[in-house]
């Protein structure tokens, strides 16, 4: 309530109130002094209203406008603020001008400024709300002009954004380019993100709030959740270099301290004693070796331990994020590692078996996050093959757009439809986008179709793949698919080594994708269409055959290596006798030849003899310079020579007392109780 009426309601005449410190504010606002007119109207209305109503009027009035000009001192200073910045130059020049006048000329500006507002008083409700809109009327110029500069700025940013290249709408508006097919984000590596998707927040994380006793702190990581029974990390001498930047492009390596070299001695010579005890006790010497926790970790899944061996694989992420570069990035797509380095090796390895316990943990999606992380740390030669199983954590995971975007993008250079697993994979993808609910029937039909098409060309250039699959799904074929030779036991048998490790490894992996009920039909009709146009010899089918014949020869290293990765029976025994023949370690299974060694191991100096015999052979562990020929060992001097002569005629005698013993030594035969109730003719 403005001061006016507050005089007018207590009778009081102009220069008789005491001095009011609100009065003392920086200037109303024009909105303020229009809720000053209202007030006025309002109390012009009131002036016959009984004398309790307008004390209490005045009391609530002096309340709320202490409280305005009191309540909070920062609010004159951003009213002040705002009025300076909305002031135009020609306002901060006359505002100057009234600030150099005289005292007395403010008070005479004052008592006319007073004279006009109890004029104003007698002045009817119309002329008032004519000045209301007189004010509305000046201030809109102003709005217009802001909504103008707001409009300028809008379109400097349009331009600089276009002559940046960038968009300034959200992803959500579509107006982002859609991504690469390899882009990783950082929350879909958590699993508890798509657990929080399936079962909720509180079902995944339950009472897991850590106790403050004995909480460890841990560096926070991406790829894992540190746990607080893991031993205290400390730097196992593991370290991340930059090599080059190339085109855009930065290649990185791990390097091995010289102390995380001799650790990694000590494992080798604990894998070839063959005693998982002796890794146990070099972990607990060295709780972050990576190699020690990845060879662990396959021992404690042999045994069943799938908790304690996913825990392992954990622990050795942990210890390798801990050791990135500060340019290495996991989701931009431009970090390369090479697998030639056995260093980088393990990281590999390590993040393709904690893929592998996602995926069986209920985890599609992150498995295929992790998926496309091992496929971008080196996607020009792909070491571990992690073509072979995308699409099946595509498929499962739902991400049909993505497989068919991969597909079309890499088919050019890669030539993915002579893979199996993407003949058949990208046909199914199509025909579960052709079930959609949400689809128009045009559309539908339309990708129906071309999945017929697609599964009817996979199944002609990859015949051997359809009797196996229906055997593992437990569908009994039709006879007349039986007995036909397209499909077979003869399609079997005459298919290339390469290629039957390539279906068997995808049948034994996606057999489960086809148990449905309308896709086993799907393919029921698919086959019979297939024997029809092999009848009327297709010659799309002679040639699939003459395709057949000249590829798929033999397989590179890569999917040998992804096999055994795998672990699938029934890709395991269609592999080549080169590969079986030799020992394939855990933590580095088939190395490649051309391996970019940085270290090498001191060799071990084994001197033995093939023909010694083993009393010799156990006399050489006690004594390691004992030689039943008693020919002095070249890596000796003289004197040492002298002295195992001296030692091999002492054991010498030694051994002769001791077969004299041992010819002496007679066994008694315990005492024969007569059992009563014996037969003796039982053994005769």
């Amino acid at each position: 309530m403005s001061s006016r009426a507050m005089r007018r309601l207590k009778g009081k005449q102009r220069g008789q109130e005491a001095l009011d410190l609100g009065e003392l504010t920086l200037g109303d606002s024009p909105e303020e002094q229009a809720g000053a007119e209202e007030e006025e109207q309002l109390d012009t209305a009131n002036v016959s209203s009984p004398p309790t109503n307008r004390k209490s009027n005045s009391r609530k009035s002096k309340k709320n406008k202490a409280q305005k000009n009191f309540s909070n001192i920062y609010e004159l200073i951003c009213d002040a603020d705002n009025e300076a910045e909305k002031m135009s130059p020609d306002e901060e020049t006359e505002k100057r001008e009234e600030n150099q006048t005289s005292g007395p000329e403010k008070k005479d500006n004052r008592d006319a400024e007073k004279s006009e507002e109890a004029n104003s008083k007698s002045l009817t409700g119309d002329r008032v709300k004519k000045k209301k809109k007189k004010k509305k009327a000046k201030v809109t110029p102003e709005s217009g002009q802001e909504a103008a500069a707001d409009d300028d700025i809008d379109l400097l940013l349009q331009n600089m954004s276009q002559s940046n290249g960038f968009s300034l709408q959200n992803e959500d508006c579509g107006a982002f380019d859609k991504k690469p097919v390899l882009h990783v984000e950082h929350r879909n590596l958590n699993p508890e993100t798509e657990l929080k998707r399936y079962f909720g927040a509180r079902a995944v994380q339950g009472d897991q709030r850590p106790r403050q006793r004995n909480r460890q702190f841990h560096r926070s990581a991406w790829l894992t959740s540190p746990k607080d029974s893991w031993p205290r990390f400390s730097r196992p001498g593991v370290s991340m270099t930059l090599s080059q930047s190339k085109d855009g492009i930065q290649y990185f390596a791990f390097e091995h301290s010289r102390d995380y070299q001799q650790v990694q001695f000590k494992f080798l010579d604990a894998v070839e004693s063959m005693d998982p005890n002796n890794i146990v006790a070099l972990l607990q010497l060295n709780p972050y070796h990576i190699d020690s926790l990845l060879q662990l970790s396959d021992v404690c899944r042999i045994q069943e331990d799938q908790e304690m061996a996913r825990d392992l694989i954990e622990r050795a992420l942990y210890s390798f994020e801990c050791a990135f570069h500060p340019l290495f990035s996991l989701t931009s797509g431009a970090s390369r590692l090479d697998y030639l380095r056995p260093e980088n090796r393990a990281f590999y390895l390590a993040l393709y078996k904690h893929m592998m316990f996602l995926e069986k943990r209920g985890c599609p999606r992150t498995a295929l996050e992790y998926c496309k992380l091992i496929l971008s740390l080196d996607s020009d030669s792909d070491p571990l093959c992690m073509l072979l199983l995308i699409d099946f954590l595509m498929l499962r995971s739902r991400e049909y757009q993505s497989l068919l975007q991969l597909y079309q993008d890499w088919e050019v250079h890669r030539n993915l439809s002579q893979l199996p697993n993407f003949a058949f994979s990208t046909a199914l993808c199509h025909f579960h986008l052709s079930q959609q609910e949400d689809l128009d029937p045009e559309e539908s039909s339309k990708l129906r179709h071309k999945a017929d098409m697609m599964l009817q060309s996979a199944l002609i250039m990859f015949p051997g793949a359809l009797m196996p699959l229906l055997d593992l799904c437990t569908v009994q074929p039709d006879a007349t698919v039986t007995s036909h030779a397209f499909f077979g036991p003869r399609s079997q048998i005459g298919q290339p080594a390469a290629l039957a490790e390539l279906t068997a490894l995808y049948v034994g992996r996606t057999f489960l994708l086809w148990r449905e009920a309308a896709v086993m039909l799907w393919l029921e009709q698919s086959v019979t269409e297939v024997l029809q146009r092999v009848d009327a010899n297709d010659p799309q089918v002679e040639e699939s055959q003459n395709k057949r014949k000249q590829r798929y020869q033999s397989a590179p290293r890569n999917i040998h290596r992804h096999v055994l990765l795998s672990e699938i029976k029934e890709a395991t025994s269609s592999l080549p006798l080169e590969v079986t023949s030799q020992p394939v370690m855990g933590f580095d299974p088939l190395p490649p030849l051309d391996s970019v060694i940085s270290y090498t191991r001191p060799e071990r100096q084994h001197a033995g003899a093939s023909n010694e015999s083993t009393l010799s052979l156990f006399f050489r562990s006690l004594l390691p310079n004992f030689n039943l020929q008693g020919g002095p060992r070249q890596e000796f001097d003289m004197e040492v020579a002298r002295a195992g002569q001296e030692l091999n005629q002492e054991v010498d005698r030694l051994m002769v007392a001791m077969r004299e013993m041992l010819a002496n030594i007679r066994f008694q035969e315990p005492p024969r109780e007569d059992n009563p109730y014996r037969d003796e003719e039982e053994w005769d």
